[in-house]
């Protein structure tokens, strides 16, 4: 029976495998081959049963594993005992000197490696669709909004910019994030390594080394929470990045404003009431679902407050936090990603929205020139609101409303028509938005 939403409606087929049952247990079966490899290195075993336990470990039976846990209830001796018997004789030095979280969190590591890694390539995609979008738009003026009222021109290149740098940073976060949660440990029931004696730390670098990962520098039975719920908040950061996006395509998709639409399929129904409809449903699927990875931050930072040198408290929460955080950011990540590459932009309500308060929306131009050409600023500023709101109420251009004011003794009546086009007055717009263009270009194929 089949339960959970990530199992039939979200989620990607690479992120899945990452944090599915099956690949688990094999990066429990690499970190135990990794400690048989160390033991070896360091002369506690042979390397001979060294290498035979490397070469036959990987025959270990998950179905054998799952088995032996009916019997005894504890899932790493369970797998200890299933990667023993596939090793034959040298099975007895499996997990050799080591606890259950030394091989747990070990493994978790290898998985937030994987994870991390399909996070970056999505991220990328996500960085590369933006700024194309940013270079396709850097002259499409429209008009900014703060408030949820009309503010001064913009251009959407500049919009598609804005979310490209943001979605640059998550990159930068992830690298530098990577050494502190792609880890390992091998520090024994209380982390002091008393079960491997002097080589203890020459083990776990060398244990580490083979699976590349990072070791902790200290621990105590288990790895520091701190680590993850900086993971947990990475992922839960970068789905606010995309709702961010996604919130700000809803708005401009409304009726009223018309100027973007999510891609809708030729045969995609909106609504089984209205045939009509066309409903921004990717965007807020997005929306909704980083409400969930969100949620997951509290239960992260809370892991790290257990009892003494560990208690297990945060083992039942992690098996579902760090999945369903995992896949849900990958699968917003990829929404996104085709909804901001498909979107369509209706230049024509663009421009309609930008026009529509017949040049009240440019009174800032006015005004700075006016301070510029000798007015006291605050007295421009008095003089042009009293005129804008005048002009509001009465649905009349700006300009006109204007005409016999003491601004027009500054101006001929052509130079007023001039501060307030919309379409001249998007200052470093374009510049910047090259600018990042450049920037990012450059950084995202040197990354590669």
């Amino acid at each position: 029976m089949i339960i959970h939403p990530i199992d039939f409606r979200y989620g990607t087929p690479e992120m899945k495998k990452v944090w599915s049952e099956e690949n688990r247990f094999s990066c429990i079966v690499k970190a135990e081959t990794a400690l048989a490899y160390s033991l070896g290195v360091c002369g506690i075993i042979s390397k001979a049963d060294a290498d035979e336990i490397i070469g036959k470990a990987g025959f270990a039976s998950h179905k054998r594993a799952r088995e032996i846990e009916e019997e005894n209830s504890h899932e790493v001796m369970a797998i200890i005992q299933a990667i023993s018997e596939a090793c034959g004789d040298v099975g007895r030095f499996v997990h050799f000197g080591a606890t259950s979280n030394d091989i747990l969190d070990t493994a978790l590591g290898l998985q937030i490696k994987e994870a991390l890694d399909i996070l970056d390539e999505k991220l990328r995609h996500l960085l590369s669709v933006l700024l194309k979008r940013a270079e396709e738009t850097k002259h499409l003026v429209c008009i900014g909004r703060t408030h949820g009222q009309h503010a001064l021109p913009m251009t959407y290149g500049l919009r598609f910019a804005v979310w490209a740098a943001e979605t640059a940073r998550h990159l930068e976060r992830l690298d530098e994030l990577r050494p502190r949660v792609c880890v390992g440990k091998l520090t024994g029931a209380v982390g002091t390594m008393a079960s491997l004696g002097k080589d203890g730390i020459r083990v776990q670098d060398e244990m580490m080394k083979y699976l590349n990962l990072e070791a902790v520098d200290v621990s105590t039975q288990v790895v520091s929470r701190d680590r993850y719920a900086e993971y947990i908040f990475f992922l839960a950061n970068c789905v606010t990045t995309l709702e961010k996006i996604a919130v700000e395509i809803r708005s401009l998709q409304r009726t009223e404003i018309g100027e973007v639409a999510e891609p809708f399929g030729k045969n995609q129904v909106g609504s089984s009431a209205m045939p009509h409809k066309r409903n921004p449903i990717k965007c807020e699927q997005v929306c909704g679902l980083a409400r969930i990875v969100r949620g997951m931050v509290e239960p992260a930072l809370l892991n790290n407050t257990l009892w003494d040198e560990r208690d297990l408290t945060n083992s039942a929460t992690e098996r579902i936090t760090f999945p369903e955080a995992s896949v849900l950011t990958d699968h917003c990540l990829k929404i996104m990603a085709n909804v901001i590459g498909n979107l369509t932009i209706n230049e024509e309500a663009v421009s309609y929205n930008l026009h529509y308060l017949q040049g009240v929306n440019l009174a800032e131009s006015l005004m700075t020139e006016a301070a510029k050409r000798g007015m006291a600023r605050q007295t421009a500023h008095e003089i042009i609101r009293k005129a804008s709101l005048l002009a509001l109420d009465e649905k009349r251009p700006l300009s006109e409303v204007l005409e016999g004011s003491e601004i027009m003794s500054l101006f001929e009546k052509e130079e007023v028509l001039e501060y307030l086009n919309a379409d001249a007055y998007v200052g470093l717009a374009v510049e910047q938005v090259e600018s990042l263009v450049s920037k990012l270009s450059v950084h995202l194929h040197s990354a590669v």
